[in-house]
């Protein structure tokens, strides 16, 4: 297959453009803080100046960015891809952003006769790394016919939603469940555990019941340990539950729950655990306990 590019280096980013590189795939790199891409230029990969650059190298690329200022800013800003991109070439969008930053990105790039995909994906470092991603992907159904044998190394399964904004629509609803079922994992964790209940017997019969889940079985013995290596930061899943709720009331769709989750996340977020995975919400439920 043609040389793919990759723009941004971030958690997921380098673990996907790595595991395109192990499949020998030729691949072109680029991130903000070039130094980032140093481990993937030892593997092979060729380094771009600049997203343009990057563009300009490969006929299809991939975008895997942290949210959706960072999104536009690849593509909008100065050495940016609309600065080469045209026809015969394709931009596939993987960051997790809102639907109206997808549909602004796609108008721009079909504008200079380039085609267009989003595909975010539901899964974080270790599946990245393993490729076994889930591949949400929406637009124009050639690019995407057209990189699925990148998807196919990515992920474990593509599903093509038709239109641009379907993808990050999906995705945001995916995480927005995701992150209420971690509150109410940890909730459940600090309840056993104030109980007299030992957290990790807990972990074993929500393991054998009706709610046993990988999300459960992979965070939980983590987070009893109070380890929160950053596999998906709570940064990142606070954005994704505040898109999430916009979606909602642009439908008007009552959230209260998704809600109430966001607030905790946040307050997650004001008091330094952002950089942290996700999952270290759990110290927040923990601190507003009563002490013994």
């Amino acid at each position: 297959m043609e040389e793919i590019g990759f723009l941004g280096m971030g958690i997921m980013g380098k673990a996907m453009a790595m595991n395109l590189l192990r499949h020998g795939f030729k691949v072109s790199v680029w991130n903000r803080t070039l130094s980032k891409c140093d481990e993937l230029k030892e593997h092979g990969a060729s380094v771009g100046e600049s997203p343009a650059a990057v563009i300009k190298k490969c006929k299809y690329t991939i975008g895997m960015l942290s949210d959706p200022a960072a999104a536009l800013s690849v593509v909008f800003d100065k050495d940016g891809i609309l600065e080469e991109i045209c026809s015969g070439k394709g931009y596939i969008d993987m960051s997790t952003v809102d639907a109206e930053t997808s549909s602004k990105i796609s108008e721009a790039v079909q504008k200079k006769g380039g085609s267009f995909l989003e595909g975010p994906v539901s899964g974080s470092k270790k599946p990245a790394e393993d490729g076994q991603l889930v591949i949400l992907a929406a637009g124009e159904k050639g690019l995407y016919d057209e990189i699925l044998p990148a998807f196919d190394v990515l992920g474990k399964k593509s599903f093509f939603l038709g239109e641009v904004g379907n993808g990050a629509k999906m995705k945001l609803v995916v995480n927005m469940i995701m992150g209420s079922m971690m509150n109410a994992f940890s909730e459940g964790l600090v309840l056993a555990d104030k109980s007299g209940l030992s957290p990790k017997t807990l972990l074993d019969v929500l393991d054998l019941g009706a709610i046993a889940n990988p999300m459960f079985k992979m965070k939980g013995p983590s987070m009893i340990q109070n380890n929160y290596s950053p596999a998906f930061p709570l940064k990142h899943q606070q954005k994704d539950m505040r898109l999430a709720l916009a979606l909602g009331d642009e439908n008007a769709v009552s959230m209260p729950v998704a809600a109430a989750a966001n607030e905790v996340f946040k307050k997650a977020r004001s008091t330094g655990l952002g950089d942290l995975d996700f999952s270290a919400v759990y110290e927040i439920f923990k601190a507003t306990e009563p002490s013994t």
